[in-house]
């Protein structure tokens, strides 16, 4: 039977499969996207305060006659603000929900202690049910777990078959962090290389379910962006089929980082 959800470190259960909205626009392209990935089943819907279409989120949420219960909702705080809990209660009130279910930090600026107190306030004051990160590599988990009294749940990191950071994941699982890979198409970008062509062609799927179903089978939660009906309903469509070790094997292959245990190189860092 395929697994569909991870079991986090605080007992909830986080679906292998979202959607993310990054670079999706505010209003009707972000309501609509959101709308069509609920009704093709999709029940993880990944957003962020530095996207800015937190609101559009809510009100498809709000709308698509899904229970809130059932559907699984992050967003990330931006550490340009100062606190944490503060912005947690902005993010809620724009998203028009009580609660969020995962709230991460967005990436490391600063160092990656400074924010984590008010993360802990946001769970205490019962803002939402778990707190992560995002863009941490293995060293800075290594650093909040020192100071953390509540330990990140998910580390959400880029992650394909060519950013195969494998060191860094299993860093994560040792520190009871589960990895979630964003840009598992790597924006579009992987769809056209030929290995994955060819894998997709043997298996007679799509290179998006190829890149999509690799990242499952390596045990983490993926979230592909799109805003077409059509590739949203086949980009959920993952759980009918299994990638053989040869097709495996042939994805691991294209990796360019070396396996490495850094969330992006220091020349892919957007902040310092």
């Amino acid at each position: 039977m395929t697994v569909t959800t991870r079991t986090l470190s605080n007992g909830t259960e986080i679906p292998v499969l979202g959607l993310g909205v990054w670079q999706v626009d505010d209003g009707a392209q972000c309501e609509r996207a959101v709308t069509w990935a609920l009704e093709a089943g999709y029940r993880l819907i990944d957003t962020a305060q530095a996207y800015r279409n937190e609101a559009s989120v809510g009100k498809a949420i709000r709308e698509s006659g899904v229970p809130r219960e059932e559907i699984f909702l992050t967003t990330k705080f931006y550490p340009g603000g100062k606190d944490a809990r503060v912005e947690a209660e902005k993010s809620l009130e724009r998203l028009g929900t009580d609660y969020l279910d995962l709230y991460l930090i967005h990436w490391p600026q600063g160092g990656p202690t400074w924010a984590w107190p008010g993360m802990e306030a946001a769970v205490e004051a019962g803002l939402t049910k778990g707190i992560g990160i995002s863009n941490f590599g293995a060293d800075e988990i290594q650093e909040l777990a020192k100071v953390a009294s509540i330990q990140p749940a998910v580390n959400q990191i880029q992650f394909s078959p060519f950013e195969y950071r494998a060191a860094l994941v299993a860093a994560g699982e040792e520190a009871g962090v589960v990895a979630q890979a964003y840009s598992p198409l790597g924006t579009g970008r992987h769809l056209d290389d030929p290995a994955v062509a060819r894998i997709a062609s043997a298996t007679g799927h799509t290179p998006a379910q190829v890149l999509i179903r690799w990242a499952i089978q390596k045990g983490l939660s993926v979230i592909p962006k799109s805003v077409h009906q059509d590739r949203i309903a086949e980009n959920f469509n993952v759980f009918d089929f299994e990638l053989d070790d040869a097709a495996m094997a042939g994805l691991d292959a294209l990796d360019s980082t070396h396996r490495t245990a850094d969330a992006l190189s220091s020349s892919g860092k957007w902040w310092s």
